[in-house]
């Protein structure tokens, strides 16, 4: 799990630059899956988690990639509103 810099829209002094641990749900680079295909997202995306690797939050806008079902992530797959 990489860890990140949050920035918040509205920069709130106490939550600005704060190191948090994220899942990578979304990419603009190309990655390939096992069966040969790439798949590729129109933004960057990421999902802070907590150290057990639960979402801190309650709401995922936008899909996520099918492989976070692989690895473990089944909180953030099932919050997702789409998985491709």
């Amino acid at each position: 799990t990489p860890t990140c810099e949050l920035f918040t829209k509205t920069n709130k002094k106490d939550k600005r630059k704060r190191i948090v641990r994220a899942v990578i749900v979304r990419t603009r680079k190309a990655v390939r899956r096992e069966d040969g295909s790439y798949i590729r997202f129109d933004s960057n995306a990421a999902v802070i988690v907590d150290v057990k690797g639960e979402p801190r939050g309650t709401r995922i806008f936008g899909a996520v990639a099918r492989e976070l079902r692989a690895k473990g992530f089944m909180k953030i797959v099932s919050l997702a509103p789409e998985v491709v």
